[in-house]
Formats: C-alpha cells, structure tokens, sequence
C-alpha cells in the first residue's frame, strides 16, 4: 500500500522532472509522457521516427535530468555482439605473462541509446535480448548482472529501410513501448529553430540549461511504487479484453500474446502514478494501448496493400471493448 505523502512525494519527483524535460525537447509531450512510464514501469521502449525529430536529444536529455550513466551504440552492418556486450582483451604489462582482462561493452549501463537498431544484423540484434529481459549479460562465459535501473531505449527509421534487418517478434515483444515520433507543429519547429541556433554554433543538442532533478534512487523507489499501485479486478479484465480483441480484429493478422496483457497494465499502473494515483483506471489502460500494442500485432496483408495504419486498427478494437464502470 502506498502511504499519501509517498504519492504526493513522487508526483512532485515526476513533475520536476517533466519540466526540466521540457528545456530541452520541445513539443513531444506524449512522446515525454511515454517515456516517464517507461522509466517508472521498469520498461524498454523502440522509438520511432525520421531523422532529426530529437530522438537522441530525448535520450540524452533523460539520462542528464536522472543522473544516470548514459551509453550510445550506433547500429551497423558490421556491429559484433562483442561491441554491444563486450569482450577480453589480453593485458601484457611487459612481463611476458599475458593475461585475459574482460572489458564490459556499453550495455554494462543505466540508459542504453541502441541508435538504428534495425541497421545490425540479427546476431547483434539478440545480444541484447538476454540483458532486456533478465537484466544480465553473459560475457565470456560468466554471468553479470547489469546496474539498476536499467533502460533500453532503441530507434529505428521508418522511411530508410534499405538494408535493414527487421527486428524480430520476440525481440519486440521485450519493448515495453513503441513510441511515434512525428514532425512538430509551426510554433514549435520555430522554437527549436530559436533554441538550438541562438548563442551556439554547430549542431550542440541544448543541454546545458538541464539540471540534474532525480537520481537512480529515485528511479528505484518510483518504481517500487508502481508496483504496489492498485489495479481493481475489472480493470485487469479490460485490459485482458483489450489484447484478445486483437487476435481476432480484421485487419490483424497476428495479435498480442499474453506479454501484451502485461504490458498494459504495467504501463496503465506507471500512469496511474505519474498522475497521483494509487490506482489504475480504465482511461489509464486505454491511454497506454496502442503504444503498448502497436509493436506486438502484424497487420494483414490486405490492410497493408490498403495503406492502413495499424493505430486506426487498434483504435477501433480498443473502442469495440466495453470498458467497466468503477
């Protein structure tokens, strides 16, 4: 049971945070919002988006505001697992008598930027399933359990998708999220214009205005209390409603599997929290569908030779389902 002055303590935490967020990437707010439940459900997110949308800036801008380690692998063609996991090296201090010294790759982290992710090929690609899923490594043969917390956040393009390698099911059922990132409005195209050229040169990311608001304690304790969120019967059913109905909506070939219940009430729980709430509503499930989703089916072949776009198709399903009155 959450105690009041531990909720009201956290939603000032998420506010702070939000808002100093909000110096650096402008617009974006639900691409903000998603990635706070992320950081409070414990959750991996695939970002998507055309270049040049802040997709970068938002990780970095995180990791500055939560004080975290921060580590950037660019995916490419040529990426070994070796470089995202790590590997030995042989360390001859000039006595003759070599010996092998591990040297932990940039996985070994807090928040991990997997920039591209659909540029490596799958070898690569499934070095990191290992540390989404059960927050360790294997690395030249012994375990290693990864810093907590531990944050995956991945971006592809969806425009270039020459020479890429689609990421496979069970690697995309570990994102927690799939977040759309979109171009911006007039009003804040031209403020990010004014904010990244005023008083700078190059192409310098604004982050020198953040200011350190939370660290990885705080992280920890948010999401210690998102798991003590309440989540009322008929909420988990309609959340349980939600995902079957994909399975069986036209225009879906493949629906979500039980990880998708998961994931909606893990996200609906974060929500729920981040708004002052000790529990879950059926909005707070509904909010989170269809990032929550939007990776986890496969449209049919027919619906894509239409043009649709699979959050119309989740839409619908979602408003099919009656949700419960509390």
């Amino acid at each position: 049971m959450i105690k009041p002055e531990e909720l009201q303590l956290a939603r000032q935490w998420l506010h702070a945070l939000r808002t100093e967020l909000g110096k650096a990437v402008v617009g974006q707010a639900e691409a903000i919002e998603q990635m706070l439940v992320a950081v409070v459900a414990s959750g991996h997110v695939l970002v998507e988006g055309v270049p040049g949308l802040g997709k970068t800036l938002l990780a970095r801008a995180l990791a500055q505001t939560l004080k975290l380690r921060y580590a950037r692998v660019q995916f490419t063609p040529d990426l070994m697992p070796a470089d995202v996991i790590g590997h030995s090296v042989l360390d001859d201090t000039g006595t003759g008598l070599g010996r092998l010294r591990v040297r932990q790759g940039p996985v070994f982290t807090n928040l991990l930027l997997a920039d591209e992710i659909n540029r490596a090929p799958a070898k690569t690609q499934s070095a990191l399933l290992e540390a989404m899923q059960e927050y360790q490594a294997t690395l030249e043969g012994e375990t290693l359990p990864l810093p907590r917390p531990f944050i995956v956040m991945a971006t592809q393009n969806p425009a270039d998708t020459e020479g890429t390698y689609p990421l496979p099911e069970a690697q995309l059922d570990r994102f927690l999220l799939k977040i759309r990132i979109g171009y911006p409005t007039h009003d804040e195209e031209a403020a990010v214009v004014r904010l990244v050229t005023t008083e700078r040169a190059g192409h310098e990311l604004p982050l020198d205005a953040l200011q350190p608001v939370l660290d990885d304690v705080h992280v920890m304790a948010l999401q210690r209390l998102s798991g003590l969120v309440k989540a009322d019967d008929r909420v988990i059913d309609y959340a349980v409603r939600v995902v079957r109905t994909t399975r069986q909506w036209p225009g879906i070939e493949v629906g979500a599997g039980p990880r998708g219940s998961l994931a909606l009430v893990r996200a609906a729980r974060a929500m729920a929290l981040i708004n002052g709430r000790d529990f879950i509503t059926p909005d707070d499930v509904a909010a989170q569908a269809r990032a929550v989703l939007r990776h986890r089916v496969t449209m049919s072949p027919d619906a894509q030779i239409e043009g649709r776009d699979i959050d119309d198709l989740l839409q619908a399903a979602l408003e099919s389902v009656e949700a419960p009155r509390l």
